[in-house]
């Protein structure tokens, strides 16, 4: 059965919440993974890749707003700090140089842990009915998953 935030359950909005606050903790350090990286890319696919770290970490900022605001409707406290989100992310800042294609490997890697990461907070959400959270994480996850098959496609051949 459909709910929406207000008629699920204290017990369900905080797990759904838990979940959502992850997925806005990776989104927000893969942000700026991505613009680390859009900042420090060189070589000879620089403007391809330089375009792509752009259009990530654009995206992913709109991301975290639309993430923390459903934990929001959800009447629980989202997570706001940048020591918070690096505590709870399974995505790691990077620190230092790297290769064009260590920064492919890395942000691909990240796609695919929030994507990862996205579609368990579905699963949770739809556990409990909440399909516009559920609706939410199937949305986002597509978005990290076509962005994992781009960088995959760079690492290619």
């Amino acid at each position: 059965m459909t709910q929406t935030a207000s008629a699920l359950t204290t017990d369900a909005k905080t797990a759904i919440a838990d979940a959502l606050n992850q997925s806005v903790a990776e989104t927000a350090v893969t942000t700026m993974l991505a613009q680390n990286f859009h900042w420090n890319v060189k070589g000879m696919a620089f403007g391809p890749l330089h375009d792509l770290f752009q259009k990530i970490y654009e995206d992913h900022f709109i991301a975290q707003d639309d993430l923390a605001e459903r934990v929001r409707m959800l009447d629980v406290h989202a997570e706001g700090t940048l020591s918070g989100m690096l505590k709870r992310s399974k995505v790691a800042e990077y620190e230092g140089t790297a290769s064009d294609v260590e920064m492919i490997r890395m942000m691909k890697e990240a796609q695919e842990t929030l994507a990862a990461t996205l579609a368990g907070c579905g699963e949770l959400a739809a556990e409990h009915g909440d399909t516009l959270t559920e609706d939410l994480c199937i949305a986002r996850g597509t978005v990290h998953e076509k962005f994992a098959w781009f960088l995959r496609s760079h690492l290619a051949g």
